[in-house]
């Protein structure tokens, strides 16, 4: 044992006032915290909460990527045929998988950002990792359908530990040298160095995010106990996400499927979680087999090779294979065409435009026919739901580029839409919304040769001159048919449709 050293870090306010202070010199550890924030007000909204999971996801490039691996895993592949766009994967998995899942990759991303060079933190991030894998596992051998937000509370179990790891070394070192190696000796040290437990690091921390309540209470150690009466759901998630983290640690730290520890682990919680100890061994087995196999456990402070594809596909104009991008798009839609609501298959389309073109932003245009107009109901891209207010106009016939694809239900591409000559042929209301966009399309929408609206989508200055190539025609007026079909399906069982839709 070392003898404890005076700390200059002795009351709760204290070690977190240091905390945040050492977040703030390395670049805000919530850079996150927008992403994190809109994740968790589309899992608690009641409107429109898919469509809004999905434009929180495509947000960001390189979480849209990682959440499409993920859903076609093997760990999903009970749902059968690839999942090839957010929308689908939110309708096969649903709203509470996905924004767990998002949660979790989105705040590993962030702590392996702020894990910088340190080896102590990369070993602490790649535990939390793997911890998350044992909970997907432990959880799948079980009825619950809990299983993606017991992945976050696993991951993040250890949360205070890794901030302590991350923005406090010099104390962490301290602590790790008088504890013997266990979470609740750590927790009685750091309680001594830094004046509250680690388990209350975490909780404080998971608080000032803003994450869910349901979420922070489970940070903490739940010791095995006899069977007694039923855990209550945060109790249960507290024992899932203890087990796992305490496998992981045993995991990374011996490297051994068989080590005598995992199957201690498992027979004292194994009753806890309704389950038998050979359940609980063969789920950790299978955890460590996906992580090295996924390459999950190796966290380097580089970017993957994923992530960058992510982020220059952002700056970059139209995808090489757009065509192929958008006729996989379209198979998710045939996929879900007659189990799909209509705003559900609307964002799919949006979806499939938006990311297999590459453009600035789409939205969806419907038909008010009640107050005569056209109004703009969903966005993708930049500056949607601001937008969206502006983007209103009358269906009365003008002479301008929209009615006329409305009226000869074509799509139409304009490639420069800044010529001075083309000025005349687009509407004010357009202008004034959008007065940087170079070209765009309008994809109309027309049920028994009647105009219900339309898709649109552009591109603006900040993207490389582009244009719709004759390959890309076929999928977009699939699309077209596609959702027209939906319409008119919807239309029938419902009169109201055109202010129900969304």
């Amino acid at each position: 044992m070392t003898a404890l050293s005076p700390a200059s870090v002795v009351t709760p306010e204290k070690t977190m006032e240091l905390i945040w202070a050492r977040v703030r010199q390395r670049g805000d550890l919530p850079g996150f915290s927008k992403v994190v924030t809109s994740i968790i007000g589309a899992m608690r909204g009641d409107d429109d909460r898919d469509f809004n999971m999905t434009r929180t996801v495509l947000q960001d490039p390189a979480l849209t990527q990682k959440v499409l691996r993920l859903a076609n895993s093997a760990m999903y592949s009970v749902f059968g045929q690839g999942i090839n766009t957010v929308s689908k994967a939110v309708i096969v998995l649903g709203t509470e998988a996905i924004g767990h899942l998002a949660l979790g990759l989105k705040l590993v991303d962030g702590l392996t950002a702020a894990s910088s060079e340190s080896a102590m933190a990369r070993a602490e991030l790649e535990k939390s990792v793997m911890a998350g894998h044992i909970a997907r596992q432990v959880v799948s051998s079980t009825s619950s359908r809990d299983a993606e937000e017991a992945v976050v509370c696993s991951m993040l179990h250890s949360l205070g530990r890794m901030l302590v790891t991350f923005y406090l070394p010099e104390y962490w070192l301290q602590i790790k040298a008088n504890a013997d190696g266990k979470s609740e000796d750590e927790n009685r040290v750091a309680q001594q160095v830094l004046g509250l437990s680690l388990d209350e690091v975490g909780r404080l921390a998971a608080r000032q995010w803003g994450l869910p309540a349901t979420l922070v209470e489970t940070l903490k150690d739940m010791p095995p106990a006899p069977v007694g009466e039923p855990l209550d759901h945060s109790d249960w998630l507290a024992a899932v996400s203890t087990l796992s983290s305490r496998c992981a640690d045993v995991l990374c730290e011996a490297g051994d499927p068989g080590h005598a520890a995992l199957a201690t682990l498992a027979g004292s919680y194994a009753d806890m979680l309704g389950l038998e100890k050979d359940q609980v061994v063969a789920a950790v087995e299978i955890a460590q087999r996906a992580a090295v196999e996924e390459d999950a456990v190796k966290i380097r402070p580089a970017k993957r090779a994923e992530d960058k594809v992510a982020a220059v596909s952002k700056n970059m104009g139209k995808p090489v294979d757009a065509a192929s991008v958008l006729a996989r798009g379209v198979a998710d839609m045939q996929g879900v065409l007659q189990s799909a609501t209509a705003a559900q298959l609307m964002s799919m389309a949006l979806e499939t435009v938006f990311q297999g073109l590459a453009f600035t932003r789409v939205v969806a245009f419907l038909r008010d026919s009640e107050n005569s107009c056209y109004i703009a109901h969903m966005c993708l891209g930049e500056g949607g739901q601001e937008l969206l207010p502006r983007l209103v106009f009358s269906d009365a016939y003008q002479p301008d580029v929209f009615h006329a694809a409305l009226a000869n239900d074509k799509m139409i591409f304009v490639e420069n839409a800044l010529d001075p000559a083309f000025s005349s042929k687009v509407p004010r209301w357009w202008k004034e919304a959008l007065p940087t966009v170079r070209s765009f399309t309008v994809l109309p929408l027309t049920v028994n040769r009647h105009p219900v609206g339309f898709i649109y989508g552009d591109w603006d200055r900040s993207k490389p001159p582009s244009r719709i190539e004759q390959a890309e025609v076929g999928p977009l007026n699939e699309i077209r048919t596609l959702l027209a079909r939906m319409m008119e399906q919807r239309r029938q069982a419902e009169p109201a449709w055109v202010r129900k839709l969304f």
